[in-house]
């Protein structure tokens, strides 16, 4: 199952999942390039699955449902205006012959899930690379159960976040771990993509537990202190 990428708004990612002549689409923020997409390549849309409620993920649903009709909309009880199936932890579903798992990831929002099917962690602002979402809720707990969960996890796994945010997430880690060589060498290599304009996305758990300072955090106080200064930086 191919999975190939959008571009939206400045920053957001549109995760699109292909299996022979049908296309099932992740936070789909904007519409438009989605149905460029499917016109572009004939596919047809087979399911939209939502992470979260916040519109950079969400604001092209209607459209594509008003162009796409009868699509089932997979999403959080947070996002339940729009779904035609909620679903919760531990649920699982079957999509164009692959199975999704749904975990409870908050923090970021108070219902915000993510989606794992064979090694594709589709995880919103849940987790990006070399970071994680704004706690936008307080709940520093739920964010950093949700990183417990995610180190659990296979390094295999291979991580579709929300938002191209690498090269400022690794900026900031080498800012707190200024001597940890694997981290410089990443941000080198990170910037130099940038550069040349490509994403720096899907990456994998085994580089975000090597560089990702968020999902390092032995314990809940030093998550809090670390988001807190992400936050300012």
């Amino acid at each position: 199952m191919p999975v190939k990428r959008l571009e939206a708004f400045e920053d957001n990612y549109i995760w699109v999942v292909e299996v022979g002549d049908q296309a099932l689409v992740v936070d789909p923020g904007q519409a438009d390039p989605v149905l460029d997409y499917l016109e572009t390549s004939g596919k047809k849309l087979a399911a939209i699955l939502l992470t979260h409620d916040h519109q950079d993920h969400v604001a092209g649903v209607d459209q594509l449902i008003e162009e796409n009709p009868n699509t089932p909309v997979y999403g959080p009880q947070e996002t339940g205006s729009y779904n035609s199936q909620t679903v919760q932890d531990g649920d699982q579903f079957n999509l164009l012959g692959d199975s999704f798992t749904v975990y409870l990831t908050a923090g970021h929002t108070p219902g915000h899930i993510s989606y794992l099917s064979g090694e594709r962690l589709f995880c919103g602002d849940a987790l990006f690379s070399g970071g994680c979402g704004r706690v936008f809720t307080g709940d520093y707990q739920a964010q950093f159960d949700a990183l417990q969960l995610f180190k659990t996890m296979e390094d295999s796994v291979q991580v579709y976040a929300g938002h191209e945010y690498t090269e400022s997430n690794l900026a900031f880690a080498h800012s707190v771990q200024a001597d940890n060589s694997v981290i410089s060498k990443a941000l080198e290599e990170v910037r130099e993509k940038r550069a040349r304009g490509e994403a720096t996305l899907p990456s994998s758990l085994a580089f975000e537990k090597q560089v990702n300072v968020f999902l390092q955090a032995e314990d809940l106080e030093t998550f809090k202190n670390l988001r807190e200064k992400k936050d300012q930086f």
